[in-house]
């Protein structure tokens, strides 16, 4: 998607602070962070949210939660606990429709959230 910013920071064009990629996702940090640790987990593929996820795309979100967890361990957050948070659709609080996921730590998480 050519106005798409997160497909633009992963083709390079739009700078920002990665943490890890691979074939599959691009992880950097999050420019508003809400926790001391919140980062992004964003599929390489461009899909909108949750809602255009079909049975092909099975492999690509356990991969996005194996990474987070690895780069929870990684970060130092894994033991006294995380967050893995996708928001779909604006009311939800969706800004960029590009499926992604907010990886969040470092402090205590209140509950329920928003």
């Amino acid at each position: 998607m050519e106005n798409c910013i997160f497909c633009r920071i992963i083709k390079g064009e739009i700078p920002a602070k990665k943490v890890f990629e691979d074939d599959l996702v691009v992880v950097i940090e999050d420019i508003a962070p809400v926790a001391p640790l919140h980062l992004l987990i964003i599929p390489r593929k461009h899909l909108v949210n949750a809602l255009d996820l079909d049975p092909a795309d099975d492999a690509l979100i356990g991969h996005v939660y194996r990474t987070a967890a690895r780069i929870a361990r990684d970060k130092g957050v894994a033991e006294n606990g995380f967050r893995i948070v996708s928001n779909n659709n604006a009311g939800a609080g969706q800004s960029v429709f590009h499926i992604h996921f907010h990886l969040l730590g470092g402090r205590q998480l209140g509950w329920p959230p928003g």
